[in-house]
């Protein structure tokens, strides 16, 4: 499985950002082979300053080593190996009127010291974060995550919506990252599901990735903003750089692994404000956003 997922992924980053590439139409993806010194590696694909893109990335890993202790504590195992893959991705457009929008997909096993499989599980999903809001943007977005769930499971749609909703959540903040999606984890053979089944769920909701986005960056990228709006990115992207440093695990799982510092940090983007004390004006269509925020909403 951990071979037939990593050949997925690797086909899978080469199709989104040949399509990113062609609707940049300006700047190309920068590659970046690396090498994990306990073991694995992977390949970093990134995009900056480009007429759509401000920045973006793209990546793709396989580790694989002895668990580090912080992380053994955290699964409650003791001398534990693991082997982890996943692709994981964020764009930041350069028009605020385009959301940013972020996914991931993965797969982990873990070892005894004998080397048999004690466990493995697939993981992942993918979220919407506009800046302004347009309500067909994020029906669109969330009917083509139900439409990927409800191939594999009545109830998978509801139920990982809600879990999106409740983990990206800036709870210092007391509002939602941005208007949600999908989020599954330690999704472990059972009795509806074999492994082979997981596999095919995660790879439906990742082949309906760009199906998901485009269409709205498409829609909205030619759109005129002024220095106000863009302001208000930058203010709003420092949430983002909240939430991703405070409570991301995959942050943390990184950081805690000795993962490469500059695939992890490439979710960061390059242009941020914090503001004090900054508060939209009232009925504005900024506030409007907030509102949205601050209590997750049914999109379809």
């Amino acid at each position: 499985m951990k071979d037939k997922f990593y050949n997925y992924i690797q086909e899978l980053q080469d199709t989104i950002t040949s399509k990113l590439e062609e609707i940049d139409g300006v700047e190309k993806f920068k590659e970046d082979v690396w090498k994990r010194p306990e073991g694995g590696g992977g390949r970093t694909r990134v995009i900056e300053n480009g007429a759509v893109f401000e920045k973006g990335g793209v990546n793709i890993s396989a580790v694989h080593g002895a668990l580090p202790e912080s992380m053994q504590n955290y699964f409650g195992v003791k001398d534990a190996d693991f082997f982890a893959c996943g692709l994981s991705l964020v764009l930041h457009p350069r028009n605020p009127m385009v959301p940013t929008v972020h996914a991931n997909w993965r797969y982990f096993e873990m070892y005894d010291k004998t080397g048999k499989l004690v466990d493995q599980w697939f993981g992942g999903g993918q979220d919407l974060t506009p800046y302004y809001l347009f309500e067909e943007d994020a029906i669109h977005f969330h009917h083509t995550c139900k439409e990927a769930c409800d191939k594999h499971h009545p109830d998978f749609y509801a139920k990982y919506k809600k879990k999106c909703d409740t983990y990206f959540w800036n709870a210092h903040r007391n509002e939602a990252r941005g208007i949600g999606g999908l989020f599954f984890d330690y999704c472990k053979p059972n009795e509806e599901m074999n492994i082979e089944a997981w596999y095919n769920f995660v790879t439906e909701v990742g082949n309906s990735f760009l199906d998901s986005y485009i269409p709205i960056v498409t829609k909205r990228k030619e759109l005129k903003y002024n220095k106000v709006q863009r302001d208000w990115q930058e203010v709003r992207r420092g949430r983002y750089v909240e939430f991703n440093l405070v409570h991301d695990k995959g942050t943390l799982f990184g950081l805690k692994t000795n993962g490469r510092i500059e695939s992890i940090l490439m979710s960061l983007p390059p242009h941020v404000q914090w503001r004090y004390n900054h508060y939209p004006e009232e009925g504005s269509e900024e506030e409007k956003l907030i509102q949205v925020l601050k209590s997750p909403k049914e999109w379809v």
